[in-house]
């Protein structure tokens, strides 16, 4: 009996010993499973971080690329890409490579889509992507920017920001930041002391420097800022020449016409109807140059002579080295249409003309059109009543804006009818080198000015449009995978 216990006892301790013996053996494997997937899963951490360094970097090198080689979309082989580098750590050994796929811009847009995929040596199945999109800012970052001082009179109501290297008077709404590169100046249009670079009359009036600038929101709704860097308008110069000849290699030109210039009808079907202008129309009885304007005239279309009908070239830019007249509606086109006379004279500078509606069909991008100027842009005399503009204007060497057309008075109707119309609506932007104006304070001109922004223009603006800066800015970052 004594016995049969102790072999009983010896059983049972084995099983105890066999049970915890399993168990310690399932919790260590457990344990070492989990200490294995953690393990994992921190490498596989490692291993991403990695990765998207690696793109990062590839990123950052075409970045670097682009200073270099602004135009080049092809990672300086010439070939179609993707376009692989491998990639070393700082002991010059292999650990990785990044994989670029690049998506050069549409012609007249500057922005650029790069595709970087980051890969770690001997690791398969494992990669990640970043995808950036980078962009020069065009001249067309502003609704309005001049180079001189300018007042902006009540009925003016501005979408977009208003920049001047003068000073700013202004007496409409503006819904974007106004700047002035002065931090005060001398209003030509009265006298009296310097008032802030950019100050209103609308009740109650600024104060006079050094007060504290006002904060007007019920005129400037973001703010206004003086002191600011000067715009440089001297892009433009280079932009028109460079227009020029490219317009001479594979766009369209036309030399001078031996008559008043020429007038460019826009089609919907990306083709335009020009034609040689014969004559324009004589001011009426004692419609005279009242302001001693330089310039001065009606610059409305009376008779002319049709050339021809042409394709809206590839590159988009036309240019005539003559006055030209502009109207017409486009439909998904990007078009510049340029004016100059070279060699560059001030007494011979041409201009662009513009009395009827300039328009979109589509209003997200696909259309533009510049009219750069190499001297003034002008609305003629005998304009529509309600007359809109879609395109980015540009006088480069003086103004955009309307004539002094005398109203009636004295016993004569003057330049009645057409002293006064009623609203012009400008979508794009204007930049103009001399004061800007559709209107007079004596209420002359376009009684409502409407500004519109075309926000598109910034980094799509329309061909070979003068840019800000030479370098790429990071405009979207994403990432994909």
């Amino acid at each position: 009996m004594t016995n049969n216990l102790k072999f009983n006892e010896r059983g049972q301790l084995t099983i105890i010993v066999l049970l915890f013996g399993s168990l310690a053996i399932v919790v260590l494997a457990g344990l070492i499973l989990w200490v294995d997937s953690n393990l994992r899963a921190a490498q596989r951490t490692i291993h991403r971080d990695l990765a998207f360094r690696i793109a990062e970097a590839g990123i950052e090198y075409y970045r670097w690329h682009l200073a270099h080689a602004p135009l080049d979309y092809q990672d300086g082989t010439g070939q179609l890409g993707p376009y692989v580098h491998d990639f070393y750590d700082k002991l010059g050994n292999k650990i990785g490579e990044f994989e670029l796929d690049i998506i050069q811009p549409l012609i007249g847009v500057t922005v650029v889509t790069v595709r970087s995929t980051g890969r770690i040596e001997g690791v398969s199945g494992l990669e990640k992507t970043i995808e950036v999109k980078m962009a020069k800012p065009s001249f067309a970052k502003y609704a309005a920017v001049l180079n001189d001082n300018v007042r902006f009179g009540p009925g003016t109501e501005v979408f977009g920001q208003i920049h001047s290297n003068g000073g700013i008077r202004f007496d409409g709404l503006a819904h974007n930041i106004v700047t002035s590169a002065k931090d005060k100046y001398d209003d030509p249009d009265h006298s009296g002391s310097n008032e802030f670079g950019v100050h209103t009359h609308i009740a109650p009036t600024d104060p006079l420097p050094p007060a504290a600038v006002p904060s007007r929101p019920d005129v400037f709704m973001a703010g206004r800022q003086l002191s600011v860097p000067v715009v440089d308008f001297n892009g433009i110069t280079e932009a028109l020449s460079e227009i020029k000849a490219d317009a001479q290699a594979s766009g369209s030109y036309f030399g001078p016409s031996g008559d008043d210039g020429y007038e460019v009808v826009l089609k919907t079907n990306d083709t335009f109807d020009i034609y040689r202008v014969n004559s324009l129309v004589n001011p009426p009885s004692g419609c005279t140059n009242y302001l001693s304007q330089s310039g001065w005239g009606t610059w409305s279309i009376n008779t002319k002579t049709f050339i021809g009908n042409y394709p809206i070239p590839t590159n988009g830019l036309i240019f005539t080295e003559d006055n030209v007249w502009i109207k017409g509606t486009i439909d998904t086109a990007r078009v510049t249409i340029a004016s100059g006379r070279f060699p560059d004279n001030p007494t011979t500078r041409s201009s662009i003309a513009v009395t009827s509606d300039i328009l979109y069909t589509n209003y997200d991008g696909q259309d533009v059109v510049s009219l750069i100027a190499q001297n003034n842009l002008n609305i003629g005399m005998i304009s529509g009543t309600d007359l809109r503009i879609d395109a980015a204007l540009i006088a480069q060497n003086g103004k955009v804006g309307r004539y002094y057309y005398r109203p009636p008075g004295g016993g004569s109707n003057r330049c009645s009818p057409h002293h006064t119309k009623n609203s012009i609506t400008s979508y794009g932007m204007i930049a103009s080198y001399v004061r800007y104006g559709f209107a007079y304070t004596d209420g002359n001109g376009y009684q409502l000015r409407n500004l519109l922004y075309d926000s598109d223009l910034l980094y799509g603006p329309p061909p070979s449009f003068p840019l800000t800066s030479d370098y790429y800015e990071q405009i979207f970052w994403s990432e994909v995978k």
